[in-house]
C-alpha cells in the first residue's frame, strides 16, 4: 500500500471520529437569541409552575390555550412552529387526550426537544388525567420541572432551587388553607359536570359525583341519576368548568332547585384559582 493511499485512509478515519464525536447530543440546551430558554407546556396551569421556578429565564408556549379543552383541542401550525424552536417540552404525562392524540406530531416537529414528564412519581387514579388539580401533586410537578431544568441548565441551579423552594412553600400554604377550610364539614359530596377534580377530592376526603363520563353527553338516565344523587345528599349546586356546555347542568340545577357555579380546572393563576375552587366547594358543604 503506497503512502498516498495510507494518507487517504488516515484522513477518512479522522473524519469518522470527528462525526462520531459531534453526533452525541448533550443534555445542555442553547438559549434563544433573546437569551431565554423556550419551554412548551400543554395546559395553562403549568405556566405558573414553570415561571415560578425559572423566572424570566424562559419563554413559555401553551399548547391548549385558555378557554379550550385539552380533551378536544387540536394544535395549530403556529404552535407546532413554536415547538420546533423550543428547547424543553414540559408534558403533563398523565394521559391528557391532547398529548395522547398529538404527541407523535409534536415530537416530529422537534425530535431533539428535551421532554420533562410532570407525572413522574404521581400515583394515577385510573384513567383520570387531571393530576394538577391537587396542590400536593402540583408540588411533585414543580419538582419534576426543576429536576429536568437543572439537568439542561445547571449553571443556574441555585437560582432555580431558591425560586422552587419559595413556590413550594406557597403550595404548602394553599394546602393548609384548604384543609382548615374543610375540617369541620361532614357532608363532603359535590356534583360536577366534568370530573376534573378527582385528585382534589381524593386528597381532601371529598366525594365527586360526575354527570359527564368519557367525554360523552349524559343520557336521560344519567341525568336522572344525578338528580337523585343531588336529592340524596341535599346538594344545592352543580359545578361546571368554563370549557364545557351548561345545558345539562342547568337542567339538573332546575330540577333540584339549585344553582350553577363555575370552577375552572385550567386557570392560569394556579394558587389563587385553587383557593377559589375550595371556597366554591365549601359553599356546598356548609
Amino acid at each position: 500500500m503506497n503512502k498516498r493511499i495510507q494518507g487517504l485512509i488516515a484522513a477518512v478515519i479522522v473524519v469518522i471520529c470527528l462525526v462520531g464525536a459531534y453526533s452525541y447530543i448533550s443534555p445542555q440546551i442553547t438559549e434563544t437569541s433573546e437569551g431565554k430558554i423556550g419551554v412548551v407546556v400543554t395546559i395553562v396551569p403549568q405556566t405558573e409552575f414553570v415561571e415560578s421556578v425559572a423566572g424570566d429565564r424562559v419563554t413559555v408556549t401553551v399548547m391548549v390555550p385558555s378557554g379550550a379543552s385539552p380533551h378536544t383541542y387540536e394544535p395549530t401550525p403556529s404552535q407546532l412552529e413554536a415547538v420546533s424552536k423550543a428547547q424543553i417540552y414540559f408534558k403533563v404525562g398523565s394521559g391528557v387526550e391532547f398529548e395522547t392524540a398529538w404527541w407523535d406530531k409534536i415530537i416530529a416537529a422537534n425530535p431533539n426537544i428535551y421532554v420533562i414528564d410532570s407525572s413522574e412519581g404521581i400515583e394515577l387514579i385510573g384513567t383520570d388525567p387531571h393530576i394538577w388539580n391537587s396542590p400536593i401533586n402540583a408540588k411533585k410537578m414543580v419538582e419534576n420541572f426543576y429536576n429536568g431544568l437543572t439537568q439542561v441548565d445547571p449553571d443556574h441551579k441555585d437560582e432555580y432551587k431558591a425560586n422552587k423552594d419559595i413556590y413550594l412553600q406557597q403550595l404548602d400554604e394553599l394546602d393548609n388553607y384548604i384543609r382548615e377550610l374543610f375540617v369541620d364539614f361532614t357532608n363532603r359530596v359535590f356534583l360536577i359536570y366534568h370530573p376534573s377534580f378527582g385528585y382534589f377530592a381524593e386528597e381532601y376526603g371529598l366525594t365527586q359525583i360526575a354527570i359527564e363520563h368519557g367525554g360523552k353527553e349524559p343520557t336521560p338516565q344519567v341525568i336522572q341519576e344525578s338528580i337523585d344523587a343531588a336529592n340524596t345528599y341535599n346538594l344545592s349546586y352543580v359545578y361546571v368548568a368554563p370549557q364545557f356546555s351548561t345545558i345539562h347542568a342547568k337542567t339538573i340545577a332546575n330540577e333540584i332547585g339549585g344553582k350553577i357555579l363555575y370552577i375552572d380546572p385550567l386557570a392560569e393563576n394556579y394558587i389563587d384559582n385553587m383557593s377559589n375552587v375550595a371556597d366554591a366547594l365549601a359553599l356546598e358543604f356548609e
